[in-house]
């Protein structure tokens, strides 16, 4: 049976995906094959700075090709007020010598509650916590992020 090339075709993607907060980092892991990603709870943040030892285990277990973050605008498109802290993450996870993007996360953590809150009122899931959301929020961000792939 002849190959056929696999010409023009980018290879498969795994991004981790951040949902950016002061307290708590929102991680999801994402599948460029199948457009879709899968929350993988919280990495903490404090005054000392986001718990790398925490991002390093994902890093090292998931082993993403990029890196995606999400990045907090107003409705009008400005920057918001968590701009100057999730900028100073971005630089942070440039030490995986990864690519790193950034994804306007706009509504994200509001549509993850609604999602949450429909399935615990289906019956399939229990309380939703901040963590739940923060995680699930950063769903919604790999998911944009996937969705406005040109290459895959």
């Amino acid at each position: 049976m002849p190959v056929t090339p696999d010409i023009g075709h980018a290879a498969p993607e795994t991004i981790l995906a951040f949902d950016f907060g002061l307290r708590r980092i929102g991680v999801a892991v994402g599948q460029s094959v199948t457009m879709s990603a899968s929350p993988l709870g919280v990495v903490s943040n404090s005054d000392k700075g986001p718990d790398f030892e925490a991002i390093d285990r994902l890093i090292h277990e998931w082993r993403p090709t990029r890196l995606v973050v999400g990045l907090p605008l107003h409705a009008d498109g400005e920057p918001g007020e968590m701009q100057a802290h999730v900028e100073e993450f971005v630089r942070e996870l440039w030490r995986y010598n990864l690519d790193v993007d950034t994804v306007d996360e706009r509504y994200t953590s509001i549509e993850a509650e609604e999602a949450l809150k429909k399935a615990r009122a289906a019956g399939s899931r229990g309380r939703v916590s901040k963590e739940a959301i923060d995680s699930a929020a950063a769903v919604f961000i790999a998911e944009r992020f996937l969705s406005g792939q040109t290459n895959v």
